[in-house]
C-alpha cells in the first residue's frame, strides 16, 4: 500500500532545507509512490493543521533555493504560545497526524526540533529527523547540512577584512554565529587565516589575545583579526557561569539568560578592552543572519540530497523513531533516545585547532 508522509521544517532557517524537502518527496513520490503533505511553520503549522502541496510541480526549482518553502518557526510542540499562554499541544499533533493518515513525519531542523522529534515519537508517531544547522553542532552525525554554506560566507567575510584591516592598522573583531560550540568560527577562522579566534570551548584571556596583537606589530604587523564566535566567553565570565550552575536550585533558566547577557555585549567590550591593551583601533563587524541566508552550496546540496533520499528509503523500509546521520560517504539510522539533548563541541585537541597553533594562531589561553 502507497505510505502518506508528513514534512516540516522547524527552529532556525538554513541553506539546504530546500534541497533536503526536494530530496524527500521526489523519493517519495517518484520512486517509492508514496504521497506527501507539507506543513507550514514547523511544528505550529501541524498543530493548526495548516498544509502545502508537495506535488512534483511545487518541488521543481527548490535545489537552489535558500530558506524553506514550507516557512519555519521556533514553537515547541509542548509549549506553544496560545493566548498568550504556554499550552501542550501535543494531542492536537497526534490527532491532525491521525486525521490526515501519515505513516511517518519528518522533521528538518537542529537540536531543539530534534527534542520535540522525540517527544513526538514517545507520544506513538512514527517520526524521522533530519539533521539541519549551520553550527555544525548535532551529536552523532559527522556534519549537518547549512554548515558548509555558513562557513563558506564567513570565510569570505574574513577574507574581505583583511584588506580594510591592513589599510588602516586596526583590529577587526569579526563574529560568528555559534552559542555553545565554535565550529563555524573555528573552520571559518582557520580557513580565513585569523590571527585570533575564540571559542565557547576555551575561555579566553584578553590579556592574552592582547600580548598576540602587540607581539605581531612588532613584528611588522599592525593589524590583526579576531574571529569570535558569539557564544566565547572571557575566563572571569566562564567562572561566574559554572559557579550559577553549582548553586542550589538555580535554574537552568538563569544560567541560560545570564549567558545571553554576556553574549549581548562582550563583542564591543572585547573590541575596548583591545584597544586600551594595545593602543591600536578596533572595529567590530558582526555577521548575524547573512550566514544562513541565499543560496546553499554544491556541498550542502548534496547532502541534503543524500539525507532526504534516505529519509526516504527508510520510510520504505519501515525504520522510524531515528535521526539519519552522516556516516562518511553513507548514512545510518541512530535512534532519537541517543542524540537528543546532546551537544557535539569542538574538541580542544581538534585537528584543526592543533594546525592552527602550529601556524601561529591565537585561541586566548
Amino acid at each position: 500500500m502507497s505510505k502518506k508522509i508528513g514534512i516540516l521544517t522547524a527552529g532556525g532557517d538554513s541553506p539546504g532545507l530546500n534541497a533536503a524537502i526536494r530530496g524527500v518527496g521526489k523519493a517519495a513520490i517518484g520512486h517509492y509512490g508514496f504521497q506527501i503533505v507539507g506543513f507550514r511553520e514547523g511544528f505550529r503549522g501541524l498543530v493548526e493543521n495548516r498544509t502545502m502541496e508537495l506535488s512534483g510541480d511545487k518541488l521543481s526549482g527548490l535545489l537552489v533555493q535558500g530558506g524553506t518553502v514550507l516557512g519555519t518557526s521556533r514553537d515547541k510542540p509542548h509549549r506553544m504560545p496560545v493566548n498568550g499562554e504556554l499550552v501542550d499541544m501535543t494531542d492536537a499533533i497526534v490527532r491532525n497526524y491521525e486525521e490526515h493518515r501519515l505513516d511517518c513525519l519528518v522533521c528538518l531542523g537542529g537540536n531543539g526540533t530534534q527534542k520535540n522529534t522525540l517527544r513526538l515519537k514517545d507520544k506513538g508517531l512514527n517520526v524521522i529527523h533530519l539533521p539541519k544547522t549551520i553550527d555544525n553542532d548535532i551529536w552523532g552525525t559527522d556534519t549537518t547540512f547549512g554548515y558548509d554554506t555558513a562557513l563558506g560566507i564567513a570565510t569570505e567575510a574574513i577574507d574581505r577584512l583583511h584588506s580594510t584591516a591592513h589599510s588602516h592598522h586596526r583590529i577587526i573583531v569579526v563574529e560568528i554565529m555559534g552559542h555553545h560550540t565554535g565550529w563555524l568560527a573555528l573552520g571559518a577562522g582557520v580557513a580565513g587565516g585569523a590571527d585570533v579566534i575564540l571559542l565557547p570551548e576555551i575561555p579566553y584571556s584578553e590579556e592574552s589575545v592582547a600580548a598576540a596583537i602587540r607581539e605581531r606589530k612588532l613584528n611588522g604587523k599592525p593589524f590583526s583579526i579576531v574571529a569570535v564566535a558569539e557564544g566565547a566567553l572571557n575566563q572571569e565570565r566562564h567562572a561566574n557561569l559554572h559557579a550559577l550552575r553549582t548553586i542550589k536550585g538555580k535554574k537552568a533558566k538563569e544560567v541560560a539568560r545570564e549567558r545571553e547577557l554576556a553574549i549581548a555585549d562582550r563583542t564591543l567590550g572585547l573590541a575596548r578592552s583591545l584597544e586600551n591593551l594595545t593602543g591600536l583601533e578596533a572595529r567590530v563587524t558582526i555577521l548575524g543572519h547573512l550566514q544562513r541566508g541565499g543560496t546553499p552550496s554544491a556541498a550542502d546540496r548534496l547532502l541534503a540530497t543524500r539525507l532526504g533520499t534516505a529519509a526516504a528509503d527508510m520510510i520504505a523500509d519501515g525504520v522510524y523513531g531515528v535521526m539519519v546521520a552522516v556516516r562518511g560517504e553513507g548514512v545510518a539510522p541512530v535512534a532519537l533516545e541517543e542524540v537528543a539533548g546532546k551537544i557535539k563541541t569542538v574538541p580542544l585537541e581538534h585537528p584543526s585547532i592543533n594546525s592552527a597553533r602550529r601556524v601561529g594562531t591565537n585561541f586566548g589561553d
